[in-house]
């Protein structure tokens, strides 16, 4: 049963098999597109910590570049405005740069809390 749930759950979230996550990726990816976002972006670091200690193992440009993007949002969503045509039709928004780093920082976690060791950080919303 819970093998017949799995397979329905990996259906429903796969945009190459069901076509309605695909309607829902492709509009995902239209929105991010008019204020040059990546999905990426949309986490937030002070929300889940792993994010944030995934974001401080980054290389500075990746997330000085990060932060433009989301000045630049911030910026034309406060003027209406979205980015030039020329300009969204350059943007990848569901090119990852967090998601290897990330997985990388949740392993370690799982690591540590398998072997009984303390976490690195104390897990609290703000």
């Amino acid at each position: 049963m819970s093998s017949m749930m799995s397979a329905l759950s990996n259906w429903l979230v796969n945009p190459r098999r069901n076509p309605l996550a695909r309607l829902h990726m492709h509009a995902v990816s239209a929105r991010l597109r008019k204020y040059g976002l990546r999905y990426d972006d949309l986490y937030d670091p002070y929300f889940h910590l792993d994010i944030k200690e995934a974001l401080g193992r980054l290389p500075r440009e990746v997330v000085d570049a990060r932060i433009q993007r989301l000045k630049r949002a911030m910026d034309l969503s406060m003027k209406h405005q979205y980015l030039p045509e020329d300009l969204q039709a350059l943007q990848t928004p569901f090119r990852s740069y967090l998601a290897d780093m990330l997985a990388l920082v949740k392993k370690e976690s799982a690591e540590r809390e398998a072997l009984g060791a303390l976490p690195l950080y104390q897990r609290t919303i703000p």
